[in-house]
């Protein structure tokens, strides 16, 4: 069973973060290639511009933000195959936003959670 983490991409590299995925659509600022330390940068999954400028990061439109990125990822269920993909290893989802607890690293989780306990992958 794979273990889905969150992190955001200026905390420094761990060996413990496992396979690390950049889940941003827009590379983050002050931040080399080199030392975010990639294993993939899944672009394919990140809320659309549309959705990220609607949410600006404002904590009153979480729950809409939610059922909208959810229902953006319904169409990207093959771009997450990689994810799922158990490879022993944990999974670590890496994002740039400032709050920690209102971003899309955090409704991906969920949604990989999810797919995971009732796929029994």
């Amino acid at each position: 069973m794979t273990e889905y983490r969150i992190k955001r991409i200026y905390e420094a590299p761990e060996p413990s973060d496992g396979l690390r995925v950049l889940v941003d659509g827009l590379w983050p600022r002050g931040v080399s290639k080199v030392d975010a330390h990639l294993d993939r940068w899944a672009r394919d999954i990140a809320p659309s511009t549309e959705l990220r400028k609607w949410f600006n990061h404002d904590p009153a439109r979480w729950e809409e933000f939610r059922r909208r990125y959810r229902e953006e990822l319904r169409g990207h269920m093959d771009d997450l195959k990689p994810l799922r993909a158990d490879s022993g290893r944990p999974i670590t989802l890496l994002f740039s936003a400032r709050d920690a607890e209102h971003n899309q690293a955090v409704v991906l989780k969920e949604l990989l959670d999810e797919l995971q306990a009732t796929n029994g992958d």
